[in-house]
C-alpha cells in the first residue's frame, strides 16, 4: 500500500508542480525547466549510487552512442508534453493522454506483430469518447485567468494545446517502443535506463535551451519575476525531485505487487491526477469535464481487465492483425 500510494503520489506532484510553473502566460523556458529536472534526477541517483544505495553499470561511450536516439526521443517526449501541459488543463490533459495507450498497442502490433482484442477495442472507443467529450467541455469553458493560450480553451485543430498533445501521444508511443526493443538488445536494468537516460538528454536540452530560447535579460525576468521567483524555482526543484520518485517508486511498486496490480494502479490513478487540477488550480467544474474524467477512468479499468485476460488461454476473442513487412530485422 505504501508503495502504491507513492507512485500515485509522486506522479500527481510532478504533474501539478510542472502545470505551476508552465501555465502562466509568461513562462517560456521549457527546455531549461526539463533540463534542470533531468540535472537533478542524475544528481541524485549519483548521490544514491555514491552512498551504496543503488547501483547500475559505468558509463560506456558504445553504449551510449547506441542509446543517444532514444534519449532525443525522450526529450521530444517530454517538451511536447511540457508544452501540452502549458495550454490544456490538467484534467484535459490527463483524458488526453489515454489516447498514447492506443498509439503504443497498435504500435507493438506494427512492430512486434501480436493482436488487439475485442475487450482492447471497447477500452479504445471509450478513451476516445471520453477525450470528444473533454474537448466539447473545454470549447463551452469560459476563458480562466492565466490561461496560456488566452482563448479560453476555443477548440479549433489550430489550437496549441491539442497539437502538442497529438504530438506528445506520437512521441510517447515511439519512444516507448524504440525503448523497448533498446532494452531487450542491452540487457539494461532501471536505473541503467534512468542513468542514460538523464545524462543523455541533458546536452540536447541545454543545447536546444541556448539555441531556441530568449535569453536575454528581459525575458529572465519575466520568466522569474521578482514578486513569484522563490515559489517559481521551489516549484522546479520540486519537478525534478518528482521525476526521480515517479521513476524509483514505478519499479518498487512492480517489485512488491503484480504487474497486473501495477496495471491497475495506472488505470486508478487517472482519476485522482484529473481531479487534482480541479483542486488546486480552480479549474470549473461542469458536466461534461466530469463525464469526460469518469469515462476517461471506466476505459482504463477496462483496459487493464482486456491485458489481464490476454494472458488467459481462450484466444476466441481476439482480433488477428497482421505484421507490417520490414526490409531488415532490427
Amino acid at each position: 500500500m505504501i508503495a502504491i500510494l507513492s507512485y500515485c503520489g509522486s506522479s500527481i506532484l510532478m504533474t501539478v508542480t510542472n502545470k505551476y510553473v508552465l501555465g502562466g502566460r509568461d513562462f517560456n523556458l521549457n527546455f531549461f525547466l526539463l533540463c534542470v529536472q533531468s540535472v537533478i534526477c542524475l544528481a541524485t541517483i549519483e548521490g544514491c549510487k555514491y552512498g551504496g544505495l543503488i547501483t547500475y553499470r559505468e558509463f560506456n561511450m558504445a553504449q551510449a552512442k547506441k542509446w543517444f536516439p532514444i534519449s532525443a526521443l525522450l526529450v521530444g517526449m517530454i517538451y511536447t508534453g511540457s508544452k501540452a501541459l502549458a495550454y490544456l488543463t490538467i484534467p484535459v490533459y490527463t483524458i488526453f493522454k489515454n489516447l498514447t495507450i492506443i498509439c503504443i498497442a497498435y504500435g507493438e502490433v506494427l512492430c512486434f506483430g501480436g493482436s488487439v482484442t475485442r475487450m482492447a477495442l471497447v477500452s479504445f472507443g471509450l478513451m476516445v469518447l471520453s477525450s470528444g467529450i473533454a474537448a466539447w467541455a473545454d470549447v463551452k469553458t469560459p476563458a480562466q485567468p492565466g490561461d496560456a493560450a488566452g482563448d479560453g480553451g476555443l477548440f479549433s485543430m489550430l489550437n496549441a494545446g491539442y497539437v502538442w498533445m497529438a504530438l506528445n501521444c506520437i512521441c510517447n508511443a515511439v519512444f516507448v517502443i524504440a525503448m523497448k526493443v533498446r532494452i531487450k538488445l542491452t540487457n539494461f536494468k532501471d536505473f541503467d535506463t534512468m542513468y542514460y537516460n538523464n545524462l543523455l538528454s541533458i546536452p540536447i536540452l541545454l543545447v536546444c535551451s541556448l539555441l531556441l530560447e530568449d535569453w536575454s535579460s528581459a525575458n529572465v525576468a519575466l520568466n522569474f519575476p521578482a514578486d513569484n521567483r522563490t515559489p517559481i524555482i521551489t516549484a522546479i526543484v520540486i519537478s525534478g525531485l518528482s521525476s526521480v520518485f515517479i521513476s524509483y517508486c514505478s519499479a518498487w511498486c512492480v517489485r512488491v505487487t503484480s504487474s497486473t496490480t501495477y496495471s491497475m494502479v495506472g488505470a486508478l490513478n487517472k482519476l485522482p491526477l484529473a481531479i487534482s487540477g480541479l483542486l488546486f488550480f480552480n479549474n470549473p467544474v461542469t458536466l461534461g469535464g466530469c463525464s469526460a474524467i469518469a469515462l476517461g477512468f471506466v476505459s482504463g479499468l477496462v483496459y487493464t481487465y482486456a491485458k489481464i485476460n490476454e494472458k488467459k488461454p481462450e484466444k476466441a476473442d481476439v482480433l488477428p492483425m497482421t505484421k507490417m513487412p520490414t526490409t531488415r530485422e532490427t
